[in-house]
């Protein structure tokens, strides 16, 4: 069976949603913004709540675990009521905990989740521990073992061990997926470019693929039209830019717009998969772990492991937390099946 081990976040989230929550759309000259406000000095009442573990190294995890991969997890969390949630949550969970590490000194992340009536949602977070992984806390002998390395987001001084953790995996032969945060975006184009070097998958969201490029969508440049949607040529020289070697695939996310991708011959685009949508919590990382897990356990094309991704994030978006709505390759293969006309398209 397939070895994967997950690297990233771990933290309890809140979700907290009100019926008086506003949404307010702010015009400048040179943008938009949308901001969720309350009435200023107010008691407001809580409409919908919940608790739930989440966090970029969790989620993944038990999306690999609930595919049927053997899965372990390497997160940091401390000894406290937080850390007791997140390991009765495991309890359910296919997912290996030997190397997870625990800490007297730190604190479990946290999360207070803002849920708007729109489905979307504004994270107030403490990092806590997830910003605190060092070199001496990973088990890299659970790396070399592994046939996949998932690296997630890693936040603050934890991003200091990301270089450690692809050399060791690439030297030992352990094929590397990325999903690239902010933190390591913004520590400039050559840390980026030597991480980039070893990934096998590359996975940013269109905004991170912006920042890391230097490349804008430009809202008056030309499309190159694919035989059913377009592609923006500005997101074609991202996916060109991202990728350095021959062997990669390099997506490109874009919200409720859908996924690109490239594989250094042939453009793919893939719409969202549609469903009602409660939360966008966990939606990326749902999308990125099943496309990853879709190409190296299922005989299929980029195409349509990409299909697979949305799927899988469709269905999580239809539930309030953000591994409540997982699914496994025989529920998405269904789902594909009960809509024919949904596809992929090559440009």
């Amino acid at each position: 069976m397939t070895k994967i081990i997950t690297i990233g976040s771990a933290t309890m989230d809140v979700f907290v949603e009100s019926d008086e929550a506003n949404i307010v759309s702010v015009c400048t000259k040179d943008k938009n913004s949308d901001f969720m406000s309350y009435p200023y000095g107010s008691k407001i009442d809580i409409t919908t709540f919940a608790s739930n573990v989440g966090g970029g190294g969790v989620n993944t995890a038990c999306n690999f675990g609930n595919l049927g991969f053997d899965t372990s997890a390497i997160f940091k969390i401390g000894k406290d009521f937080y850390a007791d949630g997140i390991f009765d949550f495991f309890k359910k969970q296919k997912v290996n905990l030997e190397n997870i590490i625990q800490k007297e000194d730190v604190s479990t992340g946290f999360s207070v989740i803002l849920v708007s009536f729109q489905g979307d949602r504004t994270v107030l977070t403490h990092r806590g521990a997830n910003s605190k992984i060092t070199e001496d806390d990973i088990n890299f002998e659970a790396i070399k073992e592994a046939d996949l390395v998932y690296i997630a987001p890693l936040n603050g001084d934890s991003n200091k061990v990301l270089e450690k953790i692809v050399d060791y995996a690439e030297a030992h032969n352990t094929k590397i997926c990325f999903n690239a945060g902010t933190t390591s975006i913004k520590k400039g184009k050559e840390h980026l470019k030597g991480i980039l070097d070893s990934a096998h998958i590359v996975v940013m969201n269109k905004e991170e693929a912006s920042m890391a490029t230097g490349i804008e969508v430009r809202p008056d440049t030309k499309t190159e039209k694919f035989s059913h949607d377009v592609i923006h040529r500005d997101i074609k020289a991202m996916l060109q830019a991202l990728k350095i070697k021959d062997y990669q695939v390099i997506v490109i996310t874009d919200g409720n717009k859908g996924a690109y991708a490239y594989e250094g011959k042939n453009f793919y685009y893939c719409p969202i998969f549609p469903s009602e949508v409660i939360s966008t919590l966990g939606a990326g990382d749902a999308f990125a772990s099943t496309f990853c897990a879709a190409l190296y356990r299922n005989n299929i094309n980029i195409g349509e492991a990409l299909m697979y991704g949305s799927v899988n994030s469709s269905s999580v978006v239809s539930k309030f937390s953000a591994t409540e709505g997982l699914l496994t390759f025989e529920e998405i293969k269904e789902k594909l099946d009960s809509r024919p006309d949904y596809t992929y398209y090559l440009g």
